[in-house]
């Protein structure tokens, strides 16, 4: 099966259509059903909601779960909504438990309580279970659906069994093993398990060096564990060791576009990015928390410069640098940022060391200072015909370069020590304390030069 461009789902769409609005259910099926459900999800978002209801019709609970399951959870809730409740709840129970407790955290509060208890009671445990954990823990995002085998079993036994249990599990490839008192154990991969000898016990080829999370991990540890070990798999236990569920490298992969989402949305100086299903009201309220600070920040930025007037007034010239040296040390600054929060987030500066990343960064903004100021320097001089302000503006920039590239790693790392998202320290943020640093270095430089020239003349 190939992957589909969105001109091919179109075009596929207005050969499928035809079979739907004249009543051909069996050619539908046939055709809808043959494409894969990534395919038939994106092409179930571009309908309306009339020939959505009409898919309903044509298609079972079983069928229409798929298709959800490929369906981005922020934007599931109107169709949950629009449709028959009892069709719903059906829906929910084919969909694996993780993906359904994600769903309905996104619904009404009744409706999650009404389509709970339309649905079968087994079902319906499996889920509330995983609502009762905390958002964005390892509880939250793991499913029950999962295969174990205990440790007395002979490998033949555990064959049958997994066999049994197969259809039902999100994935068979590691298999994890609980003793009497369904502690876990070990683990053993499939392979491992398909070519032991069958009268073997499990204990004798399982590997007891099982690495495991707790249900209340976040799950951005979570997801840099798996990264890490290059897991497919990984169990959740609780306190006692017992084994609750499993999380799947499906789920870290949305996990991880879900925290670097929120990571950049913080960059932004939002809370969070905004929806296309959001108006104007509700987007600037996210925004202007973020704003009104910096609007503050940028008022402190006002009145240094005002304290700097009399050296203004004597040098006129010296406004026109201002944007200059201010913008560049918010460049400079949001670089550094981005390389600290992202080592903070993938967990680089633990391994390499603060102090290396200080030092390393300090380097960069010599360097970068360093040749930059020079280069300023004969630029202002050239174009000018005064060689000492191109002096003041090159070691302002060189000066200014170093501090704001200093500042942008070190924010973040001093935020992540008060156990603050380091993210938080968003590029806006750093380049308006670095405007205010910038102007403090530009201006007190400036007069201090200006002061040196009357007692040299």
């Amino acid at each position: 099966m190939e992957y589909l461009e969105d001109h091919e789902r179109r075009e596929l769409w207005d050969n499928i259509q035809d079979a739907l609005f004249n009543d051909q259910i069996d050619q539908f099926r046939a055709e809808f059903l043959e494409i894969h459900p990534y395919d038939q999800a994106k092409i179930f978002e571009e309908q309306t909601q009339d020939v959505r209801m009409q898919i309903y019709t044509y298609l079972s609970p079983e069928e229409i779960a798929e298709v959800m399951e490929h369906i981005d959870v922020d934007d599931i809730e109107e169709y949950f909504t629009e449709m028959d409740p009892r069709f719903a709840a059906q829906i929910l129970a084919e969909i694996s438990t993780d993906d359904a407790a994600d769903i309905l955290n996104e619904l009404d509060k009744n409706q999650v309580a009404s389509f709970l208890t339309i649905m079968d009671k087994e079902s319906a445990s499996d889920i509330k279970e995983l609502l009762y954990y905390e958002e964005k823990t390892a509880g939250s995002i793991m499913t029950t659906e999962f295969v174990v085998v205990r440790a007395n079993q002979t490998v033949r036994e555990a064959m049958l069994h997994l066999k049994s249990e197969a259809p039902d599990a999100e994935t068979i490839y590691y298999v994890f093993v609980i003793d009497e008192d369904k502690h876990l154990v070990g683990v053993i991969s499939l392979r491992d398990l398909i070519i032991a000898e069958e009268d073997w016990y499990i204990s004798e080829v399982m590997s007891d060096r099982v690495v495991s999370v707790q249900v209340g991990e976040d799950q951005e540890d979570v997801a840099q564990l798996m990264r890490d070990y290059d897991f497919l798999a990984l169990p959740v236990v609780d306190f006692q060791n017992h084994m609750l569920g499993i999380i799947t490298v499906d789920d870290i992969m949305d996990v991880m576009e879900e925290e670097a989402s929120d990571d950049y949305s913080k960059l932004a100086g939002v809370s969070d990015l905004d929806r296309p299903d959001e108006n104007a009201l509700q987007a600037a309220k996210k925004r202007l928390p973020w704003l009104v600070i910096l609007l503050f920040l940028g008022m402190m930025t006002a009145s240094l410069i005002g304290r700097f007037e009399e050296t203004l007034n004597q040098v006129a010239i010296l406004a026109v640098f201002i944007p200059l040296i201010a913008g560049m040390a918010g460049n400079t600054g949001t670089q550094a940022l981005a390389v600290a929060v992202r080592g903070l987030a993938t967990g680089e500066h633990e391994k390499e060391g603060i102090i290396k990343l200080v030092f390393r960064e300090a380097g960069t903004g010599v360097i970068t200072g360093l040749t930059c100021g020079v280069l300023v320097t004969f630029i202002v001089y050239f174009w000018q015909g005064d060689f000492y302000l191109g002096l003041l503006v090159g070691i302002s920039i060189m000066s200014t370069l170093i501090v704001a590239t200093l500042a942008g790693a070190l924010v973040p790392l001093l935020m992540h020590k008060l156990n603050v998202d380091p993210a938080v320290a968003s590029g806006p943020f750093i380049t308006t304390i670095n405007d205010i640093i910038s102007i403090l270095i530009y201006f007190g430089m400036a007069t201090t030069f200006l002061r040196l020239h009357l007692l040299i003349s």
